[in-house]
């Protein structure tokens, strides 16, 4: 199924304008806005904030002020329907996942939002296209290859953007987008709780230049 929203086309403007999405898991709120800053300084438009960190959705929308026309802004570890709705209602757009329930994908859908589930297998991810997402994510990708998701791409409709999550440092990016990745989500590697705003703004711009370098 395919959803044309603001909300879809603000995030398809930022994915084209960088391809990589900040997993901010353990920030909180007091610290955030900075991180944020920093992240969008750094050419990064879209960040997420896991649910399974401290106040999400204090930090969710404290990231959507600040960076509202800048940036995207949504939430991960989402496992549960009923958290849509308050994702939505702190201000974020987006909703992502490390499975595919189907029903949290089709939620976010239809209330206009932007589901990124995440998928292993071939039958995850065309049922989590079927019920709605806009991307997938290839979680764990330690788990997975270069050419796991080359065989994936070869089979799934053309346009199917694929972010390898997991493990993702700048050095092995060239490989996973030489096989078809369409951008990555970004965790540890990036971003760590207790990491100054200069920390991450650094290691942001490693990721930037390993991106326009491949």
């Amino acid at each position: 199924m395919t959803f044309t929203t603001p909300h879809r086309q603000a995030f398809d403007d930022a994915f084209a304008r960088c391809p990589l999405i900040a997993i901010l898991r353990g920030v909180t709120p007091d610290a955030v806005e900075p991180i944020g800053d920093a992240l969008v300084e750094a050419g990064f438009t879209i960040l997420e904030v896991p649910m399974n960190s401290p106040d999400p959705l204090d930090s969710i929308a404290r990231l959507a002020r600040r960076l509202e026309g800048r940036a995207v802004v949504g939430a991960g570890t989402v496992l549960r329907v009923e958290d849509v709705a308050a994702v939505g209602a702190a201000g974020g757009t987006l909703i992502i996942a490390p499975n595919a329930n189907v029903q949290v994908i089709a939620a976010a859908a239809e209330r206009g939002y932007v589901a990124l589930p995440g998928i292993a297998t071939p039958t995850e991810a065309f049922a989590a296209l079927d019920a709605g997402a806009a991307a997938l994510k290839l979680f764990p990708a330690e788990a997975a290859s270069p050419a796991v998701l080359k065989a994936m791409r070869a089979v799934l409709p053309k346009g199917t953007r694929v972010l390898p999550v997991g493990g993702i440092v700048p050095e092995i990016m060239a490989e996973w987008r030489n096989a078809g990745a369409a951008g990555f989500g970004l965790g540890s590697a990036l971003y760590a709780p207790g990491m100054t705003a200069a920390e991450v703004g650094a290691r942001a711009a490693r990721f930037i230049a390993a991106l326009q370098a491949g």
